[in-house]
């Protein structure tokens, strides 16, 4: 285990690689596919990767692709994929903790629920108990429904229920039904269970376990759970009123419906948005309006050290608090009565400047490749395969081999890269025992 923990920052990377690569190699076997026929190389590695970086994008009709076999192998690789996530992130942070020094240590450690190097096989137990119980009662939910409210088979009814349940929890975007969860967009008893799990499992280890730890003294916790846990009431709140707003007099999405499925139908569409994949409304249908507003929450994505994507809720609000705290000319960055590190706000721009950089080098180049593609499309299944959300307008089953390969490469350092460069950025910290003069440029 110790030999784990001194470079997980390049090992997770690697770790994942390889499970992709295997995946791969799986997928294209004639048993992975209903017509029994060989899947193509690109197509097969963007499904592995899509899997294992928990995105749930597809460039081809998942349920009438893929066989029985196929489909138990793409659960698979998404449970492989979320606790490797999971792991990977507690480990790295973990690791880099020990790296900072006493002081910093114990900064940090109050930051990830106070676990320490030596409660690893502790933390990743507890890690993977909260995984499959929030997996198993979403299953008993949904699966419960199918079979009774749908007229379902008990064991049909069984493998949908675990299959969603896999995607909600580790926000994968997968599913069994060819217009996605279009079908259960007015139903609580589908939508609602797989619209929470995909929360919880986008919230982060250190965040979920420190709130329930101190859910009576949300005051106590640390900056890091404050951002995370509000951030996303925030984003899910101001979201759902937006999406109602713009989509209430669409007929091709909520138009027709009553005031209570508008309003189930846009919350649970924008839970899924930020994080999970599914589509519970037509994204190819939906206002003009509407397309920006999830671009952005996408880009945003969930928790740190969490199943989601995209450069994290507590990276997008600490930047907020960068901006307002310049704008009123003050020397330091608070939240909560608790300074920021000035490392902390650097590590922050830099990931979202990377981060931003990449989407418009992406959105470019799929432009170039796939002539045609209006701009909101192209920004959108790039932002959705960065941010390994999953939700498409339609673009990635149309592109050629070099597009899905240029999606699929998206997603891999959109699920490796920000943690792989957080962690770097913090374990590679620099002391100089002297300053250079201080010069302030004209900006602006």
């Amino acid at each position: 285990m110790r030999r784990l923990l001194r470079n997980p920052v390049r090992l997770v990377p690697i770790g994942f690689l390889v499970v992709i690569l295997l995946g791969t190699a799986l997928l294209t076997l004639r048993f992975a596919t209903v017509q029994y026929e060989r899947t193509s190389f690109a197509t097969a590695l963007f499904t592995a990767t899509s899997a294992v970086s928990v995105t749930g994008m597809a460039v081809n009709d998942t349920p009438n692709y893929w066989s029985g076999p196929g489909l138990v192998l793409i659960t698979v690789l998404t449970q492989v994929g979320g606790l490797g996530i999971l792991t990977g992130a507690a480990l790295v942070v973990l690791a880099v903790s020990s790296r900072l020094g006493l002081r910093n240590r114990l900064l940090v450690q109050a930051e990830t629920a106070e676990y320490g190097i030596g409660d690893v096989r502790w933390l990743l137990v507890r890690i993977a108990a909260t995984v499959f119980a929030c997996e198993a009662v979403m299953m008993v939910i949904v699966a419960g429904r199918l079979w009774l409210g749908y007229d379902y088979a008990l064991g049909e009814a069984v493998w949908s229920g675990t299959f969603h349940a896999v995607q909600a929890f580790n926000n994968g975007g997968f599913n069994l039904y060819t217009d996605g969860l279009l079908a259960f967009s007015r139903d609580p008893w589908v939508s609602m269970p797989l619209s929470l799990g995909a929360i919880v499992g986008g919230l982060g280890f250190p965040a979920l376990f420190e709130a329930a730890r101190r859910w009576r003294q949300p005051g106590r916790w640390a900056v890091a759970t404050k951002l995370t846990i509000w951030g996303s009431a925030v984003l899910l709140g101001v979201g759902f009123v937006a999406l109602l707003t713009a989509e209430w007099t669409n007929v091709g999405t909520i138009g027709q419906y009553d005031v209570r499925g508008k309003v189930l139908a846009s919350f649970t569409q924008i839970a899924l948005s930020r994080t999970g994949g599914f589509a519970v409304l037509p994204t190819g249908s939906l206002s003009e309006e509407s397309y920006p507003l999830l671009i952005v929450l996408m880009f945003i994505g969930g928790g740190s050290a969490s199943t989601a994507g995209g450069i994290k809720v507590s990276t997008f609000f600490l930047l907020g608090f960068v901006l307002w705290a310049e704008m009123r000319g003050e020397p330091d960055v608070t939240v909560g009565r608790r300074r920021v590190a000035t490392a902390s706000q650097r590590h922050a721009i830099t990931v979202a400047l990377l981060s931003l950089a990449l989407v418009v080098a992406g959105t470019t180049a799929l432009i170039v490749l796939t002539e045609g593609v209006p701009f909101n499309r192209a920004l959108f299944e790039t932002t959705s395969a960065f941010s390994t959300t999953g939700l498409s307008v339609g673009v990635a089953q149309s592109l050629s081999d070099g597009g899905q390969y240029l999606l699929t490469a998206l997603m891999y350092i959109g699920r490796v890269g920000p943690l792989t460069l957080g962690s770097a950025i913090a374990l590679n910290t620099r002391r100089r025992r002297y300053r250079y003069p201080e010069e302030q440029p004209i900006v602006g």
